[in-house]
């Protein structure tokens, strides 16, 4: 069965990627989604056979490495971690194979891009069941491979090539600082495997284990779109403009990379690495400092965002932020929890989205939506849903999690955790903001789009809507029936080992019970408040927003944050010009000046030079060549006096040290006597 969850994935993508002309569009679709679906009942029945009775599965493939007391093989492990990142991930993949049959209905390609989905579902699941460093690293190079396809799915556009480009090379540099965590632990430690990695790690200084846990920090901040390596997410959704309209990168694929597979695998690293980053507390400030900055940070450019994606794709920045906040608090199953969380209600929001943009002939901006709710009430309905979700209201799926990530905070009760829920809620309450300001333009406000999107305005067929049900089951029920299990004072889920919380950083007991319950509910009554405002503010005062942004300050202001801080315009202008420029005079001076210098025409310049030299010499004249030969004569007997000199001197210097030595002993004889 374990097996059978690693190979059929692949099986579809081959089947797709290679015979898709045999197969044709329907038999792409129907094995693509027939393998992912019973990928995911098997990892149904895993969670279930592994989670609950505690009993890891190890699978041993083949060596891959081997030599001495290092080895390395293709061993994968099955325990209460992995299978509990297996149900989101492969339920949202599932669900988003579903879901393109009928949003890339008219596409061409769909046997590529079924292949491209099934194999990022690969690529994903080796990831998180390698039992080792190095197989885990495969399946995180593979996700950027495949994120490179998916975001250039439709690769003659410039912009969709410009988008994957960027998410490549950003998370480059978080994986060049991943290699050398590997390298580090491999120097130290002297293997890759997790048990043996993390049994030695209590042995080892922590300075190494702190530059182990940054490298491996870094590495997350671009996979999991941390501030400072955020910016291949909000590309990710950028796009051109083709006869008005938009023109972006697949729905699906947003769904699938930015909610539940890839900008969770980072997290995922953090938590797989507990036994070794919670030896290190420097890491673990860095983490909750990290998180706090992401959060307020993403929250606050998403509430000046006007594309509907790009918004939600800077909400799920910020609940990244949230779980890195967990893991910075030691609460490594909060953030697990909330991982699992989120991305049913995030994978919602952006099939919701997509459904959107599917009825108004491919248009993403929120200013030209307005009066949708009576053409899509379905859409609405489960939108409605995941942003209730999203704002952590009481008893929804994201309320279980998410409100207990500020509690630990504050239950911490050290200065930088309580400064961390501060900003914590002030990030909520933006991103109750925004998602206000989605749900209020896009279906109450007044209708703003040209007549003909709310004449074709329609939902979508099966394909597009049963997913959206199927998710906002998830986002309203998920979080009630799964809290005990991941964060239930008593619960045995995790006792496998698969995460490990330090004694001294165990703070569950205190979240629970010491928290003060103004500190409770406060963030929820903000959510209210600030919803209520959110609504209230436009309908009362329509103008002052407006009236306030063409005023000098305000066109500051809002022109700031609507270009993220200018956080691009700064790497764009000191960072990659500045290199681009050092390369190219670099590259003109390699290939115009020192290769040739050091290559042929220096060679041969010298040669020529030395060969006329040499060729002065021989004037024809006697006493020339004598003086040559008296000059050499000198030189040489001068070589040779300097060889017996040096000789002398040393043996001079030997014999005197022996003397020495034994006067020196004979004295002490003398005493002795």
């Amino acid at each position: 069965m374990y097996l059978s969850i690693l190979i059929l994935p692949l099986l579809g993508s081959i089947v797709s990627g290679f015979f898709g002309r045999k197969v044709g569009v329907t038999g792409s679709r129907i094995l693509g989604c027939l393998s992912i679906f019973i990928t995911t009942i098997l990892a149904i029945i895993s969670f279930f056979e592994i989670g609950f009775s505690n009993n890891p599965v190890s699978l041993n493939i083949f060596k891959w490495l081997d030599s001495e007391t290092f080895n390395i093989a293709w061993n994968f492990q099955f325990d209460s971690l992995t299978v509990s990142m297996l149900i989101p991930v492969l339920v949202i993949s599932s669900l988003v194979h579903f879901y393109s049959i009928g949003y890339m209905s008219h596409d061409p390609h769909n046997q590529r891009f079924f292949s491209y989905l099934s194999l990022f579902t690969f690529m994903m699941i080796i990831l998180v069941t390698g039992n080792n460093y190095l197989v885990m690293f495969v399946g995180w190079e593979g996700v950027g491979v495949c994120s490179y396809l998916l975001v250039s799915f439709w690769f003659t556009r410039i912009a969709a090539n410009q988008s994957s480009l960027s998410a490549f090379l950003t998370n480059r540099v978080g994986d060049a600082f991943l290699t050398i965590g590997m390298f580090v632990i491999l120097w130290s430690l002297g293997n890759l495997d997790y048990s043996i990695v993390f049994s030695l790690t209590p042995y080892i200084h922590e300075n190494i284990i702190t530059i182990i846990g940054i490298c491996l920090l870094i590495g997350a901040m671009a996979k999991s779109s941390q501030v400072g390596l955020h910016i291949w997410l909000p590309m990710a959704m950028e796009g051109m403009y083709i006869k008005n309209q938009h023109i972006f990168l697949p729905t699906p694929v947003s769904a699938l990379i930015h909610a539940a597979t890839m900008v969770t695998a980072g997290v995922y690293l953090l938590i797989r690495s507990s036994p070794l980053i919670e030896y290190s507390s420097t890491v673990l400030l860095i983490c909750l400092w990290l998180g706090a900055v992401t959060t307020v940070f993403s929250s606050l450019i998403g509430l000046f965002q006007q594309d509907i994606k790009k918004i939600i794709a800077y909400s799920t920045m910020s609940q990244l932020g949230m779980m890195v906040i967990a893991i910075g608090l030691s609460s490594y199953n909060i953030a697990i929890f909330h991982l699992v969380n989120h991305a049913f209600y995030k994978g919602l929001l952006f099939l919701g989205a997509g459904a959107v943009i599917h009825a108004v002939a491919d248009n993403q901006d929120l200013r030209r939506y307005g009066g949708l709710i009576s053409f899509l009430p379905l859409t609405y309905t489960v939108i409605l849903i995941a942003s209730l979700s999203l704002v952590a209201f009481p008893f929804m799926t994201g309320f279980y999690s998410k409100d207990f990530i500020l509690e630990s905070a504050f239950g911490q009760y050290y200065f930088s955790s309580i400064s961390v829920y501060v900003i914590a809620v002030i990030g909520a309450i933006f991103t109750t903001l925004y998602s206000v300001k989605v749900l209020y333009l896009t279906f109450l406000a007044n209708p703003n789009g040209p007549i003909n999107y709310y004449k074709n305005a329609h939902e979508g067929d099966i394909f597009l809507s049963l997913p959206l049900v199927i998710l906002a089951i998830f986002s309203i029920y998920f979080g009630y029936l799964t809290k005990d299990i991941f964060i239930g004072l008593g619960s045995g889920f995790f006792i496998d080992n698969s995460i490990f919380i330090h004694p001294m950083h165990e703070i569950l007991i205190d979240t629970e019970f010491a928290v003060p319950i103004l500190f409770k509910l406060l963030p929820f009554i903000l959510t209210i408040s600030f919803s209520v405002l959110a609504i209230i503010y436009p309908e009362f005062m329509p103008s002052s927003v407006t009236n306030f942004k063409f005023t000098k300050i305000g066109y500051y202001i809002f022109g700031f944050f609507n270009q993220r801080f200018l956080v691009e315009f700064f790497y764009n202008k000191f960072i990659v010009n500045t290199v681009l420029d050092i390369g190219g005079q670099t590259t003109r001076i390699l290939d115009k000046g020192s290769i040739e210098w050091i290559g042929p025409y220096g060679i041969g310049v010298v040669l020529q030079k030395v060969s006329k030299i040499m060729s002065s010499l021989h004037k024809g004249v006697v006493t020339d060549y004598a003086l040559y030969i008296l000059i050499a004569v000198c030189f040489y007997i001068s070589i040779f006096t300097f060889v017996f000199i040096f000789n002398d001197l040393i043996s001079i210097i030997t014999l005197s040290s022996i003397i020495v030595l034994i006067g020196a002993s004979n004295y002490m004889n003398k005493i002795e006597n």
